[in-house]
C-alpha cells in the first residue's frame, strides 16, 4: 500500500482517533485536529514523526484554511481529508432552542464544509484525492428526539453527494461515512442533551432517553474495525459514494428507504397531476 497523508478533524477520541489509529497502523503519516495542548501531545505520541497534531476549532474557516495550507506546506500534500469533528444533540424539536439548532448546524455542516473547501484546492490542482464526511445513519434515517442532529446529518449527505459530482471530473473522490451505533463516547459525556420542558412527550422521549444513555459504552460497533473499514476504501481505485457501517446502520437505512420508495409508489399518480397537460414548454 502507498504511504498517504491523511488529514482528519476531531482525533481526541471516538472514530476520529479510530480512523488516525488505523491510518498509522499501515504506515501512512496523519495530522490530527483536536482542542488542547493536551490532547495535541496525547495524538503526537501515538506514533512520533508520523502522526502530527493541531489545534483547531473547525467553526474558525480562517483557522481551518490556514491550518491545511500550512500542512500542505510542512508535512506535504495531502490524500485523504476527513471531516470527522461534530457532535449529538439530543432532543425533541418543540423542546430545542433554536440557538441550539444553530450551534449544531454551526459545527456539522459548516465546520465540515469549511475543512472540504479549504483541502478541495489543492487536490483539485493535483488533480487527485479523497475528500470524506462523517455523516452518520442519521443522514439516511431519522429518529424522534434527534431532529437537528439528523437535519444537519441530512444536510451533509446532499452537499456531499453534489460535491462527488462537481469533482470526479478531477479525478477526486467523495465519500460519506454513515456509521451506526459504536462503542464511543458520541452518546454518553460527548452528546449535548436539552433541558427537558413539555411533558407532552415524556411517553414517547422519555425510554428513548433513558436507553441511550444505558446502551453508551455497549454498543454493537467497534471503532477499530470502522477504522480498518475506512483505510481499506482510502486504498480502492473505485471508492463508494456511501459507506455505512455498521450491521445496525444498515438495517435502519434499509427500511428508511424502503419507506419512502412505499410512499413515491403510493401517492406516484398525484404526484404526475401537478404536471402542465401540454407538457415542458423547450
Amino acid at each position: 500500500m502507498r504511504e498517504q497523508k491523511w488529514l482528519i478533524t476531531g482525533v481526541s477520541t471516538g472514530l476520529g482517533r479510530a480512523f488516525a489509529q488505523a491510518a498509522l497502523a499501515v504506515g501512512h503519516t496523519v495530522v490530527g485536529t483536536v482542542r488542547s495542548e493536551k490532547d495535541l501531545r496525547a495524538f503526537e505520541e501515538l506514533k512520533p514523526g508520523h502522526a502530527h497534531g493541531r489545534i483547531l476549532d473547525v467553526t474558525d474557516s480562517d483557522a481551518v484554511s490556514r491550518v491545511i495550507t500550512d500542512v500542505e506546506q510542512d508535512i506535504g500534500a495531502l490524500d485523504v481529508v476527513i471531516a470527522n469533528a461534530g457532535y449529538g444533540l439530543e432532543g425533541t424539536f418543540e423542546e430545542t432552542p433554536l440557538a441550539e439548532v444553530r450551534r449544531q448546524f454551526e459545527v456539522n455542516v459548516l465546520g465540515t464544509v469549511a475543512t472540504l473547501q479549504a483541502a478541495l484546492p489543492h487536490m483539485r490542482r493535483r488533480r487527485r484525492g479523497h475528500l470524506m464526511a462523517v455523516t452518520s445513519m442519521g443522514g439516511l434515517m431519522a429518529v424522534p428526539g434527534m431532529s437537528a442532529y439528523c437535519g444537519s446529518k441530512f444536510a451533509l449527505e446532499g452537499i456531499l453527494e453534489a460535491l462527488g459530482k462537481e469533482v470526479a471530473q478531477f479525478g477526486i473522490h467523495v465519500t460519506a461515512i454513515e456509521p451506526g451505533s459504536f462503542r464511543t463516547d458520541w452518546a454518553g459525556r460527548s452528546m449535548t442533551r436539552i433541558t427537558r420542558s413539555i411533558d407532552d412527550y415524556d411517553e414517547l422521549f422519555a425510554p428513548i432517553r433513558e436507553a441511550r444513555q444505558k446502551a453508551s459504552g455497549n454498543q454493537l460497533g467497534n471503532p477499530a474495525k470502522a477504522g480498518e473499514a475506512v483505510v481499506h476504501i482510502a486504498s480502492v481505485d473505485q471508492p463508494p459514494a456511501h459507506l455505512v457501517l455498521g450491521s445496525d446502520a444498515l438495517r435502519l437505512v434499509t427500511a428508511a428507504r424502503t419507506a419512502v420508495d412505499e410512499d413515491i409508489r403510493a401517492w406516484e399518480t398525484l404526484s404526475r397531476t401537478t404536471d402542465f397537460a401540454e407538457g415542458a414548454q423547450l
